[in-house]
């Protein structure tokens, strides 16, 4: 066991400080969460759109046939609330009775509050914990304590965990388990980063992690509650100074991207494949989401697309309200469009690579995509199913009159489409492959050398030594 590390209790039970990262659509499951909390550790399963299955064993096949989004938005919560059951009942029958498993839901997520209240009620003595970030959940402490569960609040940021404290989580201090710092640098998925913050200029985790502690101080939260360090977490020696350090207290260690490649990880082989070519400055922290945060994924030929997209980029204007510009085309939609004579050249280069689309954005510019690619793009927003609480690329929101208002953006792409592809034998280079900023170390460590795959037990009793 590496020097330092204790376990701690946590639901009544020793468990090791080692949490398993609740990573999105089916990247954990049962599976890989059962056996993590077998292993002595915290498993999570992710509830975000979780697999069902059929009396034979084989996946329920999730459809949408109803005609409005509105209904398709509520056949995805029933379906998220049946399959986040299913797989927190597998992972606990799995567990034997050891560690402890947790849930993680994303607030951004659509219907996140129903999809929580009802995956909790049907999994009575089963979660111990609920892990929830992608937004700002004031309402987690209220429906964790209804359900007497432990809630652990995912931030970015000092700032952020005194915003959550100050206005809900004060009322109930007794369910916070743990606060989760996701380095919003080096985590994979999406990531907190601020306005006020570059995504070039890193920040060294240590004095962030130290003002979270400060303020977890000053607000009197109890010295009992940990803060799990999550994003670029790979070997426990190199965290070291972290351990039985009184400026940061109790100190726990989540892994989000290193279980990737274990015998239980549900992810499709071509993917755990394709994270062993992984190099430094494969993952890229970008804006492409739908739910406008930030999130690092590996460049992919579906990321390039994306990246490529912003780059055929320019201002449009209507007729008249810009001089000097001059019509984009004579065919079309081109014929409303006004543009700078410098940029209808770029345009008719695009066009000439075979660009053709001028697709308009909310932002008062136009991109230019191939025909098929407009065909994609145009579909994916028809068939949206609302997986987000807000989405930028379809204009759905999950409550109200069930619109932002805004314009459908042609820059982003439908997330539940692409993860529930890549989760189920879709191949990366088609689709959003999520990974923290650490990946490029798969190809570096001798554990994972010789195309060696380990079992979850292999991997958390090679972290318990440091390595």
């Amino acid at each position: 066991m590496f020097k330092g590390l204790s376990p701690i209790i946590y639901g009544g039970r020793e468990v090791w400080p080692l949490i398993e990262g609740g990573k999105g659509v089916s990247a954990t499951n049962h599976l890989s969460s059962g056996a993590w909390a077998a292993a002595g550790g915290i498993g999570t399963v992710s509830a975000v759109n979780a697999d069902s299955y059929n009396d034979d064993g084989s996946l329920v096949e999730y459809t949408y046939p109803q005609d409005t989004r509105k209904g398709r938005h509520d056949q995805l919560v029933e379906y998220s609330i049946r399959g986040g059951a299913e797989q927190v009942k597998r992972a606990y029958e799995m567990s034997n009775g050891k560690g402890a498993i947790n849930i993680n839901i994303l607030w951004e997520m659509g219907g996140a509050q129903a999809v929580l209240e009802g995956v909790l009620e049907n999994t009575k003595g089963m979660v111990t914990g609920v892990t929830c970030g992608a937004g700002m959940p004031y309402k987690l402490a209220e429906i964790a304590a209804r359900h007497s569960v432990y809630y652990l609040p995912i931030v970015s940021s000092a700032r952020a965990f005194r915003a959550l404290w100050k206005r809900s989580y004060k009322k109930v201090p007794e369910w916070l388990a743990a606060v989760v710092y996701e380095d919003p640098w080096l985590a994979g998925g999406h990531n907190g980063l601020s306005n006020a913050e570059s995504p070039t200029e890193p920040q060294d985790p240590y004095p962030r992690v130290k003002e979270l502690r400060e303020t977890m101080r000053k607000e009197g939260v109890s010295e009992d509650v940990a803060i799990v360090m999550a994003g670029g977490v790979w070997y426990l020696r190199e965290w070291n100074d972290w351990i039985d350090n009184p400026e940061l207290g109790k100190i726990a260690f989540q892994f989000g991207t290193r279980p990737l490649i274990t015998e239980e990880s549900p992810i499709p082989q071509v993917w755990k494949d394709m994270l062993r070519t992984v190099k430094p400055g494969d993952v890229l922290l970008h804006k492409f989401s739908p739910t406008g945060f930030y999130s690092s994924a590996v460049k992919t030929p579906f990321l390039y697309e994306l990246m490529g997209r912003s780059e055929r980029q320019i201002p449009v204007f209507k007729k008249g309200t810009e001089e000097g510009t001059v019509q984009l085309g004579d065919t079309g939609k081109a014929r409303s469009m006004w543009v700078k004579p410098e940029d209808q050249a770029k345009a008719a280069n695009w066009i000439a690579q075979g660009h053709t689309e001028a697709l308009k954005t909310p932002d008062d510019t136009a991109i230019f995509v191939e025909p098929s690619a407009r065909d994609v793009i145009r579909k994916d927003q028809k068939d949206c199913m609302g997986c987000l609480s807000h989405c930028g690329f379809s204009s759905w929101k999950d409550h109200d009159d069930h619109t932002t208002g805004r314009l459908a953006d042609p820059r982003s792409f439908c997330i539940q489409k692409t993860l529930q592809s890549i989760s189920h034998d879709g191949t990366p280079d088609e689709n959003l492959a999520f990974a923290g900023h650490s990946a490029y170390r798969f190809a570096q460590d001798p554990f994972f050398s010789n195309n060696f795959t380990p079992s979850v037990k292999q991997l958390v009793d090679r972290i318990l030594t440091g390595d």
